[in-house]
This record gives C-alpha cells, sequence and structure tokens, in this order.
C-alpha cells in the first residue's frame, strides 16, 4: 500500500518551514519560511557539494533566491542554527533526484 503523505513530501516543489527562533525585519516578523525547489540558475555560483554539506556560505548565497518571504544574506547568517539546517536539509533533499527520494520516504 502507497503512502501517500510520504509521496507528497517526497515530490512536493515547495515546503513551508516554522521557524523555532522568528526573523525580526523591522515591525515584521518572519516566524515561517516557504522555501521551493530551485532551477539550476539559481544555483549559480555554488558548488553543489557545499550545498549538500549545508555549507553556511552556500545557504548565504542561495536561501535569498528561492526562500518566500525572500531573506537575506545577512539574516540567512543572523538566524538559529537549528533553523538554518532545517532550511539546508530541506535545499540539499531538492538536489535528490525524485524516484531516489521516493525510495527514501516509502514505508513498508
Amino acid at each position: 500500500m502507497k503512502n501517500t503523505t510520504a509521496s507528497n513530501a517526497a515530490t512536493a516543489a515547495s515546503k513551508p518551514i516554522t521557524l523555532d527562533e522568528p526573523i525580526k525585519r523591522g515591525d515584521t516578523i518572519i516566524s515561517e519560511i516557504t522555501i521551493r525547489r530551485p532551477k539550476s540558475g539559481e544555483l549559480r555560483g555554488v558548488s553543489l557539494m557545499d550545498l549538500g554539506n549545508l555549507s553556511v556560505a552556500a545557504l548565504q548565497t542561495v536561501l535569498p533566491r528561492i526562500t518566500q518571504p525572500t531573506l537575506t544574506a545577512q539574516e540567512v547568517a543572523g538566524m538559529d542554527p537549528a533553523d538554518l539546517t532545517e532550511l539546508g536539509s530541506e535545499v540539499a533533499i531538492f538536489l535528490v533526484k525524485k524516484a531516489d527520494r521516493l525510495a527514501a520516504f516509502r514505508t513498508e
């Protein structure tokens, strides 16, 4: 029997993430970030190996290109490490082929 929740998670093109430590931007508090699957051009100037290894510098470059609301590099640099790790993990999952993501989420 197919687990549709796992399949949807494995193939999603974007994912909302609730931050443990919200980001303050002026009078606005950002408590949730939606991260979407990057296109190849949005990965320019960044090593895929660095992204897969959750390099802070690589994430500071890529996250502003694929987040809603759009984060700045400075906001990424000031994030709580747990939040940065969660966002980075989602970016790393987006780099894996769909079949491999489905296999990883498959429960039997």
